[in-house]
């Protein structure tokens, strides 16, 4: 049974070493191992993601099954609230598949009440992480190069609205 919880302190080393993991797993063949190796060394090091836990207007959220971390997610609200941005969602290998990015996804779209619509930006190579979010209901709502992170990453902007219960 997956458990979806806000993520602490205590979890860093493992979500960190779930993103190394998922990173190599996705990007080696893309970027290259050298370069995956030095994007997870900065972006993903133990300081940054403590980071995530203090960021005002964010959810850090973890998929537990009690033995490992399968999942992670990080979201920020943007425009007063009105849109969430997803940061990271990414599930470890040997778990995808199986329901937990959905589980993810839908968790850190009702901690944002205010919220009317989601964004992701996708590696446009990385075709699991496309069809995750077209399975998803998500819609591509523009393209990007992505220079400022260090990298030439071509990204694709998908967009999901949010439809609230009554």
């Amino acid at each position: 049974r997956m458990y979806v919880r806000t993520a602490g302190a205590r979890d860093i080393a493992a979500i960190r070493e779930l993103l190394v993991e998922t990173w190599h797993a996705t990007y080696d063949s893309i970027y290259g191992p050298d370069r995956v190796t030095a994007i997870t060394d900065n972006w993903h090091a133990a300081d940054a993601l403590k980071r995530h836990l203090e960021e005002p207007n964010a959810e850090f959220l973890v998929a537990d099954d009690g033995r490992q971390i399968a999942g992670v997610a990080f979201a920020t609200a943007r425009d007063g609230g009105k849109t969430v941005m997803l940061r990271q969602l990414y599930v470890r290998p040997a778990q995808q598949g199986r329901g937990v990015g959905g589980l993810l996804l839908d968790e850190i779209e009702g901690s944002f009440h205010d919220a009317d619509k989601v964004l992701v930006e996708v590696e446009e190579k990385n075709a699991r992480a496309v069809a995750f979010y077209i399975g998803q209901g998500f819609s591509e709502v523009g393209r990007k190069a992505d220079a400022d992170k260090g990298g030439d990453f071509a990204l694709l902007v998908f967009e999901r609205p949010i439809v609230w219960a009554d």
